[in-house]
């Protein structure tokens, strides 16, 4: 899971060295690229007739989590060009919280009191980031942007809430590979011509192969061995290492107002996860020394 955090967090300074800025062209791409990647590692580890079977043998399910995916995907790549890399990712990080709202709301899931302290701290650093934007002279980009990257989150934390709900298994590797082929086809038309360079389009290959397709098929495994409070805890080094690397490779300094915000945001989630976990081991805990007792 951490080589998986490692390679998603590339896509902001990466993104950043293209000649090509067109979000939809950068989408399509990357997806395109995605597509084939996924395509190869079902051939070689169960070959695509027995993913063809599990496609057709899987309920609608596999469509909706696949427009999810589809949606993660775009919006992802569209808000990069829009406003900064620190901004995007940490709009993206919110997904465990909105997951945990839209569990409440439609899984009748309880919410201890620490994920409610946790989501308003997280809207507090999020309302500041916005309230130093608007000092911008950039300002509506960027607010555009974080609503686009806001689709990602709220996209991930439906597409959750809608597997939970069904409670019944989605070939989750056709889902991915299904997700990129419909963003790929979305924003098409759209972004018609769609050409770039060489330059752009090695970058574009490297994003959509070790970025997003082997980084999702990583994260896949990982999810089924490590606990949910582990996975989400992993995934907030993709916000730090990602702000580093633009930071670092690319110049793009974060502004005072989105260290500020992004550091509530990440203490918020941090915090829920942790306190969580920790109280899922002394669960654990107390339950085996109950079944030690006579």
């Amino acid at each position: 899971m951490v080589l998986a955090t490692l390679l998603w967090s590339v896509a902001g300074v990466v993104t950043r060295q293209l000649h090509q800025q067109n979000g939809l062209i950068l989408v399509f791409w990357r997806s395109s690229f995605t597509v084939l990647a996924v395509l190869a590692w079902l051939a070689w580890s169960q070959g695509l007739r027995r993913a063809w079977v599990d496609v057709r043998g899987a309920s609608h399910l596999l469509w909706l989590s696949a427009f999810f995916w589809g949606v993660m995907f775009t919006a992802f790549m569209v808000a990069l060009t829009l406003t900064s890399v620190a901004q995007t990712l940490l709009t993206d990080s919110l997904s465990p919280l909105i997951a945990a709202v839209l569990g409440w709301l439609l899984l009748r899931h309880r919410l201890p009191g620490r994920t409610w302290a946790a989501i308003a701290l997280a809207m507090l650093g999020m309302g500041w980031m916005v309230w130093h934007d608007l000092q911008s002279p950039t300002s509506s980009t960027q607010l555009l942007g974080m609503l686009i990257a806001l689709a990602v989150p709220i996209a991930a934390a439906s597409n959750w809430v809608s597997l939970r709900r069904a409670g019944s298994g989605v070939p989750m590797q056709a889902a991915v590979l299904i997700g990129a082929l419909l963003s790929a086809l979305a924003v098409a038309l759209p972004a018609w011509p769609v050409g770039v360079d060489f330059h752009d389009l090695f970058w574009l290959g490297f994003l959509g192969v070790f970025q997003l397709a082997a980084p999702g098929l990583l994260a896949v495994w990982a999810a089924q061995r490590l606990a949910p409070a582990e996975v989400g805890l992993l995934g907030l080094l993709e916000t730090v290492f990602g702000t580093l690397w633009a930071w670092l490779g690319a110049g793009e300094q974060p502004s005072r107002g989105t260290l500020i915000g992004g550091a509530l945001v990440l203490t918020a989630l941090a915090a829920n996860e942790l306190l969580g976990w920790h109280r899922a081991r002394r669960r654990t805990v107390q339950t085996w020394l109950d079944a030690e007792t006579p």
